[in-house]
């Protein structure tokens, strides 16, 4: 279960990310998490997907 309050899920998804997967898409697809859905809540605080840094910056 992922977070719902989306400061948490910010901390949660970089931790996952710089840890254990090397793109969001396949944090999204391991964890059957919808990727549009993780996005919308974190763009409504002001972060967004670098595949460069694979983060939310």
């Amino acid at each position: 279960m992922i977070p719902k309050d989306p400061f948490m899920l910010l901390s949660w998804i970089n931790m996952q990310l710089r840890d254990n997967y090397p793109s969001l898409d396949e944090l999204c697809q391991s964890l059957d998490v919808d990727r549009s859905s993780v996005e919308s809540t974190l763009a409504s605080i002001d972060f967004l997907y670098d595949p460069k840094t694979n983060s939310f910056v």
